[in-house]
């Protein structure tokens, strides 16, 4: 059983005749019995899926909720991102490789529902709060006169995008069953039978459309824009050092999520790839080790939930900081300086003044350049020696001369 759509017994169980048709081989071999060994291998495996992505977005979750700094528009998608992937990979990884391997379902007709019901709905939640902050990062990059979402307008996006997921997800919940065979008890989703609409089929297109290619096309065109924006042009010689730092932070934030999106495709496309080849050719997945292709392709889907930390950990000075911090791997004063820096609305608001400084300086030069002359020449008084001195030219830039020296 996966996360996502009936295997093997479970989709070829026939809820009228009480048997399954996919589960022996002619020859007698039994596809889904395993040696020791390897179930022990894919079991060291998945576990190792569950420890690393729950610790690791928790402490993500920690990061960001804990640290005011660390309150941000896109950092409350990542809250959301690490959620979803946390409790699927908790609630989902070692029950789909349990019932993958032995064929037999131990947990009851709820969590069977359950079973069915919640992957799809993480899934879901996951990819949309990642499409949400490729759109706020190409509003804030592409169009940063636009106002910002709020906290609270966060919030509202959040609760939409899992009301949606609950929605998507509804029918496999509804439609989600348990059976007992001799010897065993499977559980399964009975699809209603209609010979005018292949109900399934549509419903499984229709998933792999809303929560794979739709989000990722979406996900490409933003980057790819915003990437234009970010990384065709040089940084302009006389832009002053505060451009320099912002300009570098959005670059640094657009490609720790572009790394994020591409690590998602990549692990899910497999998964997408099988199991829409499931729906078309099922005669393909009657060979004699199919299963062990499902494991593998679970596998890489599932591992999905445990590389986020780690990107953000390589990726951001500020979750490493946390991570330190939350491992005690460095001083805990040196974790806390990086994460509680001033807040972002602080450094735009010094910014503008900055700004605004400037500009008065242009216009006092311009307007009275006989008394700004004097007050230039006032100013080596007022500064510790060494410093060099800000120089403002008629046309409105800066040039910085040491002092006692000439402008350039």
């Amino acid at each position: 059983m996966d996360p996502l759509y009936p295997l093997n017994a479970t989709d070829d169980f026939n809820a009228t005749t009480g048997t399954n048709v996919s589960g022996n081989s002619s020859d007698g071999f039994n596809q889904f019995v395993q040696p020791a060994w390897q179930i022990t291998l894919w079991a060291v495996a998945y576990c190792s899926i569950v420890a690393v992505s729950v610790v690791g977005n928790m402490v993500v979750i920690w990061i960001i909720l804990a640290h005011k700094r660390m309150r941000t528009v896109t950092n409350y998608f990542l809250v959301n991102l690490a959620l979803a992937e946390a409790a699927m990979s908790a609630f989902n990884t070692v029950i789909n490789f349990t019932y993958a391997v032995h064929n037999e379902w131990y947990f009851g007709s709820v969590y069977c529902r359950f079973h069915n019901f919640f992957p799809i709905a993480a899934i879901f939640a996951s990819i949309y709060s990642m499409t949400a902050i490729a759109l706020d990062r190409y509003m804030a990059i592409i169009h940063p006169l636009q106002p910002r979402l709020t906290s609270t307008e966060t919030r509202v996006v959040v609760a939409v995008v899992w009301m949606l997921a609950l929605l998507l997800a509804f029918p496999q919940y509804y439609f989600s069953s348990t059976a007992l065979l001799p010897g065993r008890t499977v559980c399964y989703i009975e699809w209603p039978e209609d010979t005018a609409l292949d109900f399934k089929k549509i419903y499984y297109v229709c998933v792999t459309l809303l929560i794979y290619f739709l989000p990722l096309g979406i996900m490409g065109c933003a980057y790819t824009i915003v990437g234009v924006t970010l990384w065709a042009s040089e940084i302009p010689g006389l832009s002053s050092e505060r451009y320099k730092e912002q300009l570098i932070a959005k670059r640094k934030v657009v490609k720790m999520m572009i790394v994020v999106v591409c690590t998602f495709a990549v692990c899910w496309l497999p998964y997408h790839v099988y199991f829409l080849l499931h729906q078309f050719f099922p005669e393909l997945f009657e060979q004699r080790y199919i299963q062990q292709v499902y494991l593998a392709v679970m596998w890489l889907a599932m591992s999905s939930t445990m590389y986020n930390p780690v990107i953000y950990y390589c990726l951001n000075s500020r979750f490493r900081a946390g991570f330190q911090q939350a491992f005690c791997c460095c001083s805990p004063t040196d974790g806390k300086e990086e994460l509680e820096l001033k807040s972002p609305r602080y450094l735009q608001t010094q910014v503008s003044v900055s700004r605004a400084s400037r500009m008065e300086t242009v216009v006092s030069t311009a307007v009275h350049p006989a008394a700004a002359e004097q007050k230039r020449a006032e100013l080596p008084s007022r500064r510790p020696h060494g410093r060099p001195r800000l120089e403002v030219t008629s046309n409105g830039s800066e040039t910085k001369t040491p002092d006692g020296g000439p402008s350039q």
